[in-house]
């Protein structure tokens, strides 16, 4: 019999109050209390998955070891839970009713008018049992993405009714995530949309287990006791989640406020352990109490939004950390950048970062940033569209091919040092169709990445179309500029370096996918420190 508890996460008032980071709060909580915990995610867009969204309207697409092009919210619950996620961990609208058409088309409701209810509903909560009935999971917990009353939403609020049913109360709860605002010339605290959006929750059958309160200040007893009477929550289950300054500080937050010990009280598990999160903490201590500091410029095309580039920050949250240093990440545009402003931009920096991208718009300034921390040997390293951009930045400057490009950004160039990989020239189709997932790479030996990695064979993951061309492979490495990562099956050269620079490393791969708070990426962790030490000497 599966005893698999089901915790699911709604939110109401407003979106961005944090459902990712409380979900994956607990989730730490639960895991440090021995229980085997995963999260996923549920998205109410029509959409098949992300990997076609704007990042100024999605913020980063986030890709999984099987090559799921996902949510930014499955990359919170990897680098707090240090556990891989999967295809599996994030449903859309558009999977949703991908999936239920193909079965109608291919005959299997023969007779039925095909309906939200129970069709959708139903195919929703067997993609929800999908983890829990694998048996590796004690407690699974889902996000609803969006907030309640979302007109959207409303098959997943639905799906969660039924459940909640059929699984009895001690194996499913609700936790909703409100936002308790505070109005500055009343000077007080309202309840008020709290209340409404507990209310929009109940109209649709589910009653709110726990109340989890977005809040700048304090709730006093007497608001909480409000909020429990009107809400019809126990006292206890009124948590409060106060602004913090790192959301690294949530799980502590959450451990004070007792949320881990109520949901377990009412999920009827009563032998769980102390949680240890010993380990969590001693990162906390390091990256609270630097003792140096670092100036990275982070050169993309999508800086206004931070959320662009969630893993790359983070990652470096991670790596200053295990370096006992503070990383200033300086994010720069790279449509800003020219022969007139490089030098003002880019001098007060300890190395540069050429993040991943898509698209023309932006490349000359990414290819002028490579040339500067390559002629000032700045620690760099480039990223995916950061890699290729390195690559034929060498060929133009170093070779004397001026007009060397990648097809990509000119199809007609004479020289494509970046080509279209061969087996995507016949795609047509552009969602879910790039070389995506984990892939091997083979490391050179003496090279700055085989120290790095310790290792001869690594496995990263992957999400791009274009390829460094070996036709022009000879011409780079005799100039100087070493192919040192190579995957086995293809020869596709994956990492580029050159040895006469004091630290310069472009990767075809994304290292920030796989970085955690366990396991910070050995990659950012061993630039920082160059950046490091590149600061001590100036």
């Amino acid at each position: 019999m599966n005893t698999t508890k089901y915790i699911f996460v709604t939110g109401g008032v407003s979106s961005s109050l944090g459902k990712g980071i409380i979900a994956a709060s607990l989730a730490k909580l639960l895991q440090a209390r021995g229980y085997r915990v995963t999260i996923q995610k549920l998205d109410p867009y029509i959409n098949v998955d992300p990997g076609t969204l704007n990042p100024y309207e999605h913020g980063e697409c986030y890709v999984t070891d099987d090559g799921a092009e996902t949510d930014l919210d499955l990359g919170h619950y990897e680098r707090f839970l240090n556990v891989s996620t999967s295809q599996a961990n994030n449903v859309t609208t558009g999977r949703i009713y991908q999936s239920v058409i193909q079965k109608e088309r291919r005959g299997e409701f023969l007779g039925k008018t095909v309906q939200v209810i129970p069709h959708i509903t139903n195919e929703i909560k067997e993609r929800i049992q999908l983890l829990g009935n694998t048996g590796d999971y004690d407690i699974v917990i889902t996000e609803i993405g969006g907030t309640v009353g979302d007109i959207e939403s409303l098959p997943y609020i639905e799906s969660v009714r039924q459940l909640k049913w059929e699984l009895g109360d001690d194996n499913a709860l609700v936790i909703h995530l409100t936002l308790v605002p505070y109005l500055s010339a009343a000077g007080e605290l309202k309840t008020k949309p709290t209340q409404h959006s507990v209310k929009t929750l109940m109209e649709s059958g589910i009653r709110a287990d726990i109340l989890v309160c977005r809040t700048e200040h304090e709730l006093s007893d007497d608001l909480k006791t409000k909020l429990a009477l009107f809400c019809n929550v126990k006292k206890d289950a009124v948590i409060q989640s106060i602004d913090a300054s790192t959301i690294y500080d949530v799980p502590n937050m959450m451990l004070r406020e007792g949320l881990d010990t109520v949901t377990l009280n009412k999920l009827n598990l009563k032998d769980a352990k102390e949680p240890d999160l010993d380990r969590w903490n001693q990162f906390l201590q390091r990256h609270k109490n630097p003792k140096g500091k670092v100036r990275i410029g982070l050169i993309g095309k999508y800086v206004e939004l931070q959320d662009s580039y969630k893993s790359i920050l983070e990652s470096f949250i991670h790596a200053g950390a295990e370096n006992e240093v503070k990383v200033e990440v300086v994010s720069i545009h790279s449509e800003h950048i020219d022969t007139n402003t490089i030098e003002t931009t880019l001098s007060d920096l300890d190395g540069i970062l050429v993040a991943p991208g898509f698209g023309e718009r932006g490349i000359e300034g990414k290819i002028e940033a490579v040339r500067y921390a390559r002629e000032n040997n700045l620690p760099f390293l480039g990223i995916c569209l950061g890699m290729q951009m390195a690559v034929i930045e060498y060929s133009r400057n170093i070779l004397g091919i001026k007009d060397a490009n990648s097809t990509e950004m000119s199809k007609s160039t004479q020289n494509p040092v970046i080509d279209l990989m061969e087996d995507q020239k016949s795609v047509t189709n552009k969602g879910g169709t790039m070389r995506l997932g984990a892939w091997e790479c083979e490391l050179k030996e003496g090279s700055i990445v085989g120290g790095v990695y310790n290792s001869k064979i690594i496995e990263e993951r992957h999400r791009h179309r274009y390829e460094y061309n070996n036709d022009y492979r000879e011409q780079l490495e005799n100039a100087g500029m070493a192919a040192t990562g190579i995957n086995p099956d293809t020869g596709l050269v994956e990492i580029v370096e050159i040895p006469s620079h004091p630290w310069f490393v472009g990767v075809q791969y994304h290292p920030e996918y796989k970085s955690t708070v366990a396991n910070p990426h050995p990659l950012f962790v061993a630039f920082v420190k160059a950046a490091h030490e590149h600061a001590k000497e100036k």
